[in-house]
């Protein structure tokens, strides 16, 4: 696929905030065009470029057809799904894109040519979000505990890891003029700030009332009831679990609700491990 100059691309490790900030990130670029983003979902708007590879085997295919029980309308979405990238090929310029690929999976003239928004979280939440996420959605197949999903995190068995190599290749970068970085725990402290990071970011001007304006519609309580963004339309289509949502809490600490004594100290070694070498260090958050 062919960069663009005026491309915009969104870029996470999962469940690191990242249809978060698509929507941060599409408001501030459509000068807070409410209308728009309510009346056109966020995967239309900001398709994820390698969905169609998670979904093309044979067994996914199935699954997902049988999931749809024929529905036309359902079977549709699923098609668009299976053809990301040629769905992020036609879309007309400005283009918006998530990805959750590497910087060494991507074009080597990403940076060069575009602008993109990496957005980085604690590897322990991190963890804890995509473990929900597996079970959430009834076509990943894991039935699993929490204790043998973060065990195969930590090794790299888990789809997308390594992680910290994941964060560590942007954050090498993050002086690159079009590279914005965040923190995910930074925009839960003070998204104001945030906003306005990424509009600078993005050579936009809005005013005070407009950042406060945004910073309420993204709070996690309206962004949760969202349609345009909290993907419940996976529930219809029976790829979810009808009892589970893909909005859970939206915070920072969640992890110390799963982790144990021994795994806590062993995720803080394997965490300082990580970090030793690097000037990379994640921001100190409220653990209420």
């Amino acid at each position: 696929m062919s960069l663009r100059p005026d491309d915009i691309w969104v870029v996470t490790f999962p469940k690191s905030g990242t249809t978060w900030v698509q929507e941060l990130v599409w408001m501030v670029a459509n000068d807070f065009d409410y209308v728009k983003s309510s009346s056109i979902p966020l995967v239309d708007r900001f398709p994820f470029l390698e969905m169609s590879t998670i979904v093309n085997s044979d067994k996914a295919q199935a699954k997902m057809k049988e999931l749809c029980g024929g529905n036309k309308k359902h079977m549709e979405i699923a098609e668009m799904l299976t053809k990301s990238v040629s769905l992020a090929e036609q879309l007309p310029s400005p283009r918006f894109i998530k990805t959750h690929l590497p910087l060494t999976l991507l074009p080597p003239s990403l940076l060069d040519t575009t602008k993109v928004v990496y957005v980085a979280r604690d590897a322990r939440d991190v963890a804890v979000s995509y473990f929900h996420h597996y079970k959430l959605m009834t076509f990943m197949g894991y039935y699993g505990d929490f204790k043998d999903y973060w065990a195969s995190f930590v090794k790299g068995d888990v789809e997308d890891c390594p992680y910290f190599e994941h964060v560590k290749e942007f954050w090498e970068q993050r002086n690159h003029p079009n590279l914005l970085f965040l923190f995910y725990e930074d925009l839960l402290k003070d998204l104001p700030a945030g906003v306005r990071l990424v509009a600078q970011f993005l050579g936009k001007h809005p005013s005070e009332a407009q950042v406060a304006a945004l910073s309420e519609y993204l709070t996690f309580d309206n962004f949760k009831k969202n349609k345009s963004v909290n993907f419940e339309v996976f529930k219809e289509l029976g790829w979810s679990d009808k009892n589970m949502s893909f909005m859970r809490k939206g915070k920072a600490g969640d992890w110390r609700d799963y982790f144990d004594a021994e795994m806590a100290a062993q995720a803080q070694q394997w965490i300082d491990d990580n970090l030793r070498g690097t000037d990379l260090r994640f921001p100190e958050h409220d653990p209420k």
